[in-house]
């Protein structure tokens, strides 16, 4: 890269460090070029999605005063944007990808081949088939699954044969989304905090229902409990018309 280009590259950065309020800070490892672009167009016009090399990235954070530099990751992205962070972290957190599987990817739930016809000519195939565990024959000139067959346990680590296997077949077992490692907006929020989008909504939830049941098993009347209070007396009645013959 020329000194003309390195020099154009930081200048672009840090107008973007000046023209945008908040910074997303991501990690490119293991993230697949056609899903981000698919993430890029997603974002539409919300979001401008920089990278450069992490060098290149740290001089423009000096110059610009971001203290941000040992929130970096080996190869990051920046993602400028004016939309609120926890809001941006929550819709990009949504957007997951189905991708194959490479070894030693560890499956969040049983792997299982079902049974029927394959896109695979009968030949050394067959072998690794058997080999991780998948009972296969041959049927009208291509490879078949005879029966169900779970190669993997939720879990367990992909093994460099299963990972063959899996592509063979075009199982996607793997899931990727954007790795986030912080977002600036005056003030860091780490991944840790920006989680909390997604957790204290089930903690509000949950929260909410053990309230309502304390409120029922002792009878504290609130708009929330009422139905819940009339049919409990309405069980105690049927019970003592019971008991009273």
């Amino acid at each position: 890269m020329s000194r003309e280009t390195k020099e154009k590259e930081l200048k672009e950065l840090k107008d973007l460090f000046g023209k945008y309020r908040v910074v997303c800070i991501v990690d490119m490892v293991k993230m697949p070029t056609k899903e981000m672009q698919m993430i890029k167009k997603s974002l539409g016009g919300r979001a401008f999605v920089k990278m450069n090399k992490k060098s290149m990235v740290e001089m423009a954070m000096k110059e610009t005063g971001k203290d941000l530099i040992e929130h970096l990751p080996k190869q990051p992205a920046l993602v400028f944007t004016e939309m609120d962070p926890f809001v941006f972290f929550k819709e990009v957190n949504n957007m997951k990808f189905k991708v194959y599987a490479n070894e030693g990817y560890a499956v969040d739930k049983d792997v299982i081949v079902s049974p029927g016809p394959t896109e695979l000519l009968p030949g050394p195939a067959i072998s690794e088939l058997q080999k991780v565990g998948i009972i296969a024959g041959v049927e009208g000139g291509k490879i078949a699954v005879k029966k169900q067959s779970k190669i993997l346990g939720k879990g367990q680590e992909v093994t460099k044969d299963v990972a063959s296997v899996l592509r063979k077949l075009k199982m996607q077992v793997a899931e990727i989304r954007l790795n986030v490692s912080a977002i600036f907006d005056g003030m860091l929020y780490d991944k840790e905090t920006l989680q909390l989008v997604e957790i204290y909504p089930q903690r509000l939830k949950e929260a909410f229902n053990q309230a309502l049941n304390l409120s029922v098993a002792i009878e504290y009347p609130a708009k929330e409990n009422v139905k819940y209070l009339l049919m409990k007396a309405y069980q105690r009645e049927k019970a003592l018309e019971k008991r009273i013959g």
